[in-house]
């Protein structure tokens, strides 16, 4: 029987200021890195990788084919925030995201060098599988690390805040990977772009390798860590073979699977709005790429002010309430944000994604801060991860898969609508039962 464990308090030692921001930028940069390199993927997933290494059958064929491969890189996220969160359980944050980081910028590397179907190819699609697997067990064991980072040193009274600094990397890699993409296509032709441009964000995914180094040198482990660290090794004295994921799985995978439920909405309706979105605007509804990207980008840094402004305010009025205000919103926002879509006006775009956009960063906020708190230190690395990478699997990795089946088998947008409000209720139900949940301790 799942008891779901009680929050805890974060460090209860005063790093110095100093090294306090230090942490807290470190972990930023770490996010938003690790996330550049995995957007990239997603942004060529929706303009060239289909016909690179997808070319037979009909151009939805290929989308799909992509998109497919797109979600492989979510399904080994779990997998990632397993394996990371053992070992950051037990042998401490740091070590795990400077793993991480250096696993992305191989696997994102080794993207922007890969030949093409024409090339090599059948090896070519199975090489990309591989290596967005790698990317995906990469993020999946980076954001566990990066947020502990930053929440365990927060002082008394902000950890919403200082969480709200690895929920940035977010928008701050949407935001750089769009541009990117840009760039290439300005400085491209079509036919250009097409054979090597599009491989250039991929190659500058390389430097996450120096911000790797400069945390493995310059960053501390976390003075929470370190307390859990002795209370585990004094634990595993009298409980022989216990282990953080043993525990999770024994008495908490309840609390565990309710935060993944009420996460997948926000990731599923993210990765439509910057993934499948792109796709469907240019391919159905003869939209520019430059002017979709251009919006999506405009759109994301809106979220560098709203995410650490309902983060703040989550330290004020609590999590929960802010967090189910960002999932009701999404809900009701389902059906008018694809009526505006279709009217195929950028500006009607622009007002709509911006609107979702807008809920899903009230949710997003205070989402680090959340999921650390369901768990206690010693197991809070693989908890948390668990929590954030099954909401990735279900709702993220599958969303523009199924956008584009959804459009394909019913002819209507609305259908699309209708998957995110499924999504929103179900979301809803699961905070609701952790807020009962923290009532009742």
């Amino acid at each position: 029987m799942d008891t779901a464990p009680s929050a805890q308090p974060l460090a209860t030692t005063a790093p110095a200021v100093g090294n306090r921001r230090r942490v807290a930028t470190a972990a930023a940069l770490a996010s938003a890195v690790e996330w550049y390199d995995y957007f990239v993927f997603g942004i060529a997933a929706a303009l060239v990788l289909g016909d690179l290494y997808f070319p037979a059958g009909s151009p939805t064929a290929g989308v799909l084919a992509s998109f497919a491969t797109f979600a492989v890189g979510f399904l080994a996220r779990p997998l990632g925030g397993i394996v990371a969160g053992q070992l950051g359980d037990k042998r401490g944050r740091k070590p795990m995201l400077v793993l991480a980081l250096t696993l992305m910028g191989l696997a994102t590397t080794g993207i922007g060098l890969l030949p093409t179907y024409d090339t090599i190819g059948v090896a070519a699609p199975i090489l990309l599988v591989v290596l967005r697997i790698a990317q995906g067990v990469a993020v999946g064991a980076q954001w566990g690390g990066a947020m502990l980072l930053a929440t365990e040193y927060a002082p008394e009274g902000k950890r919403g805040v200082y969480g709200s600094v690895v929920q940035l990397g977010v928008p701050i890699g949407v935001v750089t990977a769009n541009t990117v993409f840009l760039l290439a296509g300005a400085f491209t032709s079509d036919s250009a772009f097409a054979s090597w441009g599009w491989r250039m964000p991929f190659l500058i995914g390389l430097f996450v390798l120096v911000l790797a180094w400069y945390i493995h040198t310059r960053v501390e482990e976390t003075p929470e860590f370190r307390q859990a660290e002795r209370a585990l090794a004094e634990k595993e004295k009298t409980e022989q073979g216990s282990s953080p994921l043993r525990t999770i799985m024994r008495h908490h995978l309840g609390t565990v699977l309710l935060a993944g439920g009420s996460f997948a909405v926000n990731t599923a309706t993210f990765y439509i709005l910057i993934t499948g979105v792109l796709d469907y605007t240019t391919r159905e509804l003869d939209m520019k790429k430059s002017a979709v990207l251009t919006v999506s980008l405009c759109v994301s840094l809106t979220q560098l002010v709203l995410i650490p402004a309902a983060a703040a305010l989550s330290d004020k009025v609590g999590r929960i309430r802010i967090y189910a205000l960002g999932a009701a919103g999404i809900a009701l926002w389902a059906v008018p944000l694809f009526l505006l879509i279709d009217t195929g006006s950028l500006l009607w775009l622009a007002v709509g994604t911006f609107v979702a956009s807008c809920f899903l960063s009230i949710m997003y906020g205070p989402q680090a801060a959340l999921f650390a708190e369901l768990f206690t230190p010693e197991m809070r690395y693989t908890g948390a991860s668990l929590g954030y990478q099954i909401a990735a699997v279900a709702g993220g990795g599958l969303a523009p898969f199924v956008m584009v089946l959804l459009l394909e088998t019913t002819g209507t947008s609305m259908a699309v609508s209708g998957y995110i409000i499924a999504l929103s209720v179900i979301a809803l139900l699961s905070i609701k039962v952790l807020a009962d949940r923290a009532r009742s301790r």
